[in-house]
């Protein structure tokens, strides 16, 4: 048995909130149209989405994850460590952790809350529905 799974990540006061829906496939404009109804706590709205598969034997009780799609951010403004630096200055926390941590870009997203993420290699920014085209 396997089923597809979609989860959306939105700004939380200490960690992302996250709904996890179930998908018929890892179609990314469905997703893309499913984030647009996700309404989490004082309002936030999806910054970004995943991908999963789980499965299971007919002979196992509980499902596993087999499969992880990278992160798929929901618009936003992709910005390098020299942009950064450039554009906000005062940043400094934010300018840290990009050096310390060996973020070369990263996702600023204002489409609910603000929420900066570092924008790994196998993750995606993708326009969302109905919203301007991502930078």
């Amino acid at each position: 048995m396997k089923q597809h799974f979609v989860t959306f990540l939105s700004p939380g006061s200490f960690v992302h909130e996250e709904t996890t829906k179930p998908i018929d496939s890892w179609d990314i404009e469905k997703a893309k149209e499913m984030a647009r109804n996700i309404k989490e706590r004082h309002g936030a709205t999806p910054f970004a989405f995943v991908f999963t598969t789980r499965s299971r034997k007919d002979d196992e009780l509980d499902s596993r994850e087999v499969k992880r799609s990278g992160r798929y951010f929901l618009g936003g403004r992709v910005m390098t460590l020299a942009e950064v630096k450039a554009e906000m200055p005062t940043e400094r926390i934010l300018i840290s952790n990009m050096e310390c941590n060996g973020y070369a870009k990263i996702v600023v997203n204002d489409n609910s809350w603000r929420s900066i993420q570092p924008l790994d290699e196998d993750a995606a920014s993708v326009p969302p529905t109905g919203g301007a085209e991502a930078d």
